[in-house]
């Protein structure tokens, strides 16, 4: 599969990241390598991380999946293999230059890495100027410890005032955008905010690309979901809108071989101004079938039919 640039990153990725969400929370030390070994066996890519994961997790403090991240690494000498992208803005302190600073160094100490190659504003910080913001990570590119920075959940009109603000004042763009999007949740980055990443030629890294894994089909009905900690998550669309997508995909599914997994990865790495979606795996044979997207091409039809069911 054809690399895609990452906007103007100077990054170049396939049309699959791997979500690193699920490392140290539901994918414990075993299974968390396995993954990530299998990842390099197919090739490699980016990774996607955050410092906050998993603070949510009883008895966790956040930074559990770039620590089990940096215990692979070193056991594995794999750094070559891989291009990390982490962030920054969910803990307290948010977007606060010095918290920022501080942020970002426990992600390299927990990553056991000298340099992150693309960093994101995890959320947007309505209480820090933005040009305080975008100043702090013109202090980390500066200093060669990130080589790219992104945002992720921001609204398209401070994402434009954030490109403003950085061109007024010679500071570094955001040059990825991570919003949610998959084939039941649009909303977020089709309109303005996609107008805007492709008018200004940012990259786009997708996340919730199998709306909590609604979209493999495991929960066709609310009995399906019994006691899954997802439950909360997929009701909505078991109740909703997601039957009909399932029917729709079910039809591709028959057409083409592929598994629903795939179809939805395919539509997402499809729509226009997207670079890749993001998606997790706890086994190494989830991943097989995850990275198969890669070699599913859905035809024009197919996506209309997806797009419109």
């Amino acid at each position: 599969m054809t690399e895609r640039a990452l906007g103007a990153s100077g990054l170049s990725i396939r049309p699959f990241v791997l979500g690193g969400n699920v490392f140290g929370m539901t994918a414990g030390r075993e299974a968390s390598f396995a993954v990530l070994d299998r990842f390099v066996e197919h090739g490699g890519g980016m990774i996607d991380t955050a410092d906050v994961y998993s603070a949510w997790v009883p008895g966790h403090k956040g930074g559990e999946s770039e620590s089990m991240m940096g215990a692979w690494l070193k056991a594995s000498g794999a750094r070559d293999s891989i291009l990390i992208a982490t962030k920054v803005g969910m803990m307290p302190g948010g977007l606060k230059p010095d918290r920022i600073r501080e942020a970002v160094q426990g992600s390299l100490d927990r990553l056991g890495v000298d340099t992150i190659d693309l960093y994101f504003a995890h959320k947007d910080d309505p209480d820090v100027p933005l040009g305080e913001v975008l100043g702090a990570f013109a202090e980390l590119v500066d200093a060669g410890i990130v080589r790219a920075i992104g945002a992720s959940n921001y609204s398209a009109d401070r994402l434009a005032e954030a490109l403003r603000v950085a061109d007024e004042a010679g500071l570094p763009r955001f040059t990825a955008m991570q919003p949610e999007l998959n084939l039941l949740d649009r909303a977020q980055y089709e309109g303005a905010l996609q107008d805007l990443c492709v008018a200004e030629g940012l990259g786009v890294v997708t996340y919730f690309s199998l709306a909590s894994g609604y979209l493999t089909g495991k929960y066709r009905s609310v009995d399906d979901i019994g006691g899954s900690a997802r439950g909360p998550r997929v009701k909505p669309y078991v109740e909703g809108k997601g039957p009909a997508m399932l029917a729709a995909m079910d039809a591709i599914a028959a057409e083409t071989g592929a598994t629903l997994s795939q179809i939805a990865l395919a539509w997402v790495a499809a729509q226009p101004g997207v670079t890749a979606p993001i998606a997790s795996a706890t086994t190494a044979e989830q991943l097989d079938e995850l990275i198969g997207s890669l070699d599913l091409v859905l035809s024009d039809e197919q996506l209309a039919a997806l797009s419109a069911a």
